[in-house]
């Protein structure tokens, strides 16, 4: 497999930064002279009145937010639904690769990423995942059958939600129902048995009310991977009562059932970089004579292999249901209140694949077993049982007032959220093992031992209550002021069952079970400054800082007894910053929005450990960087969505002692470079053609400063482009089809990386799916 060597040169490092300093140059002069570029581009346009801007949103979906987009002083993304089904993307993991600075994770062992393991900005997003601007729990997959559009807020962003992460928060928000009749099925096949339906049905039954159904039905494959099922079945309603009326309330219902084969990964075996002691000449190895398969070149598995067993699993249950209520006081204020009770359930079974084994014996007694065809690998049963669960109450209130010259946008609120985890804890029953697969012609039909339960379990819940107040400041014409602060009090339980003595796990185990119980409370405060002048009505120019923590268990639940452990109930919060200087342009009569943001994040309160080994909550991680968007309408008949986004990462104050220290390190999973962008054409007779081009960075596994590259197995994911394209084309007024090609040129590549470098995700193969769309 011909991977991209995993260096990086300073001259490619320096290519790099120019480039993007020069894009950012490019924009300055644009803005300085908006008004006449904007006069000699609408001169281009035939018809400003007939361009439509598929992609471009002018607002997020959230009445937390109460200005445009071009007047809030923020990173924000929004991926909408004209661009999702454009690119037949059904997962939110797809819709993201239309914004830069992501990556996915693959995770380790029995953590082994499932669902939308994502990392943004050089931090863990997982956690800061929302549905309709509620927090959305649970380690599974969303899809995107039920999505108006995917709202990505980039930066701490605490006074927007509470708690979370330094990257930021994704929002995803849901399709309901309007006075408008319109209904759509789409059916698809493609590579890999793909097969899936949906309807989207939109009806009036009243002067005032509407009810929209969607359904979803899925039972796939996974091109290029044997035995890995993606299966899914959904149905989302919302009935809106009151439409055109000072009242409104809306109902609505969501469930999705997931019935998957998980895939463990495929061994990095024979892959640039790979490393395994058994091959290495070097009498400083384990074997003092040289490995036993020293100069013995390994070859690559088959890219399609499966370690697994068929009866692997990834059975999903999701349910919410949502009240609504808004109602207007008068012209200015509306009074709003949410409820939700939200349950996902999670049945995960996987095969992971571990070390492989060339020798009989070891160290310098190892003989090699010489036909690499009897070479195995080791492989081991791992399960997840658990519970997610939310209910929450939030009440807001918009208003626009006058204080003397200053107008005030205000939306201020008060929430009530209670959210929990509950996780058994399965193993193999003891005295049994899994048997080794062979490394290149693996067997799903040897016998496989379940995980389960052990008696042993952690169940987690967080209470919290806040309040929170965002206010747009309009001075004049030109100059706004965004204050924002959020006022938080949270109370943490986690009760720990373990099992005491040597036990038999099964359903009811056998030994003492000992319960324990840690709690954690505090109040958290988070606000964010923004300070934006406008040049021009259709531009900005905006100074912003931003605060956000993240206290123990504030991710999952699970306070530790440990010392030194992050989510020790004795430790402080994690506390993330956010500085960002940027412009943000609507040009050609609103249809194209320009952005180009510069921002220095930081995330402090971090575990490590000083040159004498211990460990202090001292440590600091720091991401620099640039990102430029642009996306609308560039012509009547050019859509286009492109970003780019370049991280200077670095772990400011981190170990400076142990095996593995990272102090100066860079931070994992964050590549210096990301680019993606797509087009579509639409030609005078309905045929439309897109395409885009998609280009990440090599990424690092490690943040240590001492790794020996010569002996690590695979450490980075390489960089690689990937070319997608469309066509569709309408056969009658309400039916057309539509081609989608993957990875058009057929680029071998690794998606993702296990933090040990032993086992990889493939990147999709070239394949294809071909829809028909029929409106009714």
């Amino acid at each position: 497999m011909a991977f991209i060597k995993a260096k990086k040169h300073s001259q490619v490092t320096q290519f790099n930064s120019t480039l993007l300093a020069s894009a950012l140059a490019l924009a300055i002069p644009a803005v300085a002279q908006a008004q006449q570029t904007q006069t000699e581009l609408d001169a281009v346009v035939v018809s400003a009145d007939e361009v439509e801007a598929q992609y471009k949103a002018d607002t997020v979906s959230s009445t937390k937010q109460t200005q445009p987009l071009v007047n809030t002083p923020q990173t924000i993304v929004v991926v909408k639904k004209e661009l999702i089904q454009q690119q037949a993307a059904t997962t939110l993991s797809d819709a993201l690769r239309n914004t830069p600075g992501i990556t996915m994770l693959m995770g380790e062992n029995g953590n082994t990423a499932t669902g939308d393991s994502i990392f943004m900005r050089g931090f863990d997003t997982q956690g800061s995942i929302f549905v309709d601007g509620i927090r959305d729990l649970g380690t599974i997959s969303r899809d995107t059958f039920n999505t108006e559009q995917v709202e990505i807020a980039k930066g701490p962003a605490g006074a927007d939600n509470g708690r979370g992460s330094s990257s930021g928060y994704i929002n995803l928000a849901s399709k309901m129902a309007t006075l408008e009749d319109a209904s759509v099925a789409n059916l698809t096949a493609g590579s890999g048995s793909y097969k899936r339906g949906t309807i989207d049905m939109n009806r009036q039954i009243g002067d005032t009310s509407a009810l929209r159904i969607n359904l979803l039905a899925q039972d796939s494959d996974v091109a290029g991977r044997d035995v890995v099922e993606d299966n899914r079945y959904g149905f989302a309603s919302s009935l809106a009562l009151g439409l055109g009326t000072s009242t409104r309330t809306y109902l609505n219902l969501f469930h999705m059932s997931q019935d998957n084969i998980p895939d463990g990964g495929i061994p990095t075996v024979g892959l640039e970089g790979f490393y395994n002691a058994a091959f290495d000449a070097d009498p400083s190895t384990n074997y003092p004579n040289g490995g036993p398969n020293a100069g013995k070149i390994i070859a690559p598995v088959d890219t399609s292999n499966f370690y697994g067993s068929t009866n692997d699993k990834d059975d999903v249950k999701a349910t919410m249901a949502t009240v609504k209520v808004e109602h207007d006081l008068n012209d200015n204020t509306v009074l709003r209140n949410t409820s939700r009770f939200g349950q996902s359930d999670q049945d995960y079974l996987l095969t992971g694949v571990n070390a492989i084994t060339t020798t009989t014996g070891s160290g310098a007694a190892a003989v090699a077993i010489a036909d690499p065809n009897n070479w195995t690998i080791s492989r081991s049963r791992q399960g997840k049982d658990q519970r997610n669960r939310i209910l929450t109450n939030q009440t807001q209130l918009n208003t626009s007032v006058q204080t003397g010259a200053i107008r005030h946008d205000i939306s201020s609120g008060l929430e009530f959220i209670y959210e929990s985890q509950r996780n058994f804890t399965l193993a193999l029953p003891t005295g049994t093992t899994q048997g080794a697969a062979n490394l290149y012609n693996p067997s799903t039909s040897d016998t496989f031992v379940d995980p389960v339960r052990t008696g042993a379990s952690t169940e987690g819940s967080t209470m919290t209550s806040a309040l929170y107040v965002l206010d747009t400041l309009h001075l004049n014409e030109q100059w706004q002021l965004n204050l924002s602060g959020r006022f938080e009090h949270y109370s943490t339980e986690t009760d720990l069952v373990t099992v005491q003595g040597t036990s038999t796990p099964q359903t009811i185990p056998i030994g003492t079970l000992l319960g324990s119980t840690l709690k954690a409370s505090d109040n958290l405060a988070s606000y964010k400054v923004g300070a934006l002048y406008k040049p021009a009505s259709n531009g900005s120019l905006y100074l912003s800082y931003a605060t956000t923590q993240l206290p123990p268990g504030g991710a999952n639940f699970a306070l530790s007894a440990t010392a030194n452990n992050i989510n020790n109930a004795n430790v402080d919060p994690q506390k993330g910053s956010n500085l960002e200087l940027g412009t943000k342009w609507d040009l050609l009569d609103n249809k194209l929005a320009v952005t180009a943001a510069v921002f220095e994040s930081t995330n402090e309160n971090e575990i490590a450990t000083d040159p004498t080994g211990a460990a202090t909550q001292v440590g600091e991680r720091q991401v620099r960087g640039v990102e430029l968007g642009l996306v609308g309408a560039i012509t009547s008949a050019w859509q286009i969505s492109a970003g780019a986004a370049y991280l200077d990462s670095e772990i400011t104050r981190g170990n400076q002692s142990g095996t593995n220290p990272t102090d100066g390190g860079v931070i994992q999973w964050t590549p210096e470079l990301t680019l993606t962008v797509w087009n579509s054409y639409s030609f005078g007779n309905g045929l439309v053609l897109g395409g885009g081009v998609r280009y990440v960075d090599t990424v690092s596994r490690s943040s240590s400063t001492t790794l020996n590259l010569a002996k690590t197995s695979v450490p980075a994911v390489p960089d690689y482009w990937v070319v997608d394209a469309m066509a569709s084309y309408p056969i009658t007024p309400t039916v057309d089809i539509q081609l989608n090609v993957y990875n058009l040129l057929d680029e071998e590549y690794m998606s993702s990386l296990n933090n040990g470098g032993s086992r990889y995700f493939m990147g999709t193969p070239r394949s294809a799916r071909l829809g028909v769309n029929v409106k009714f």
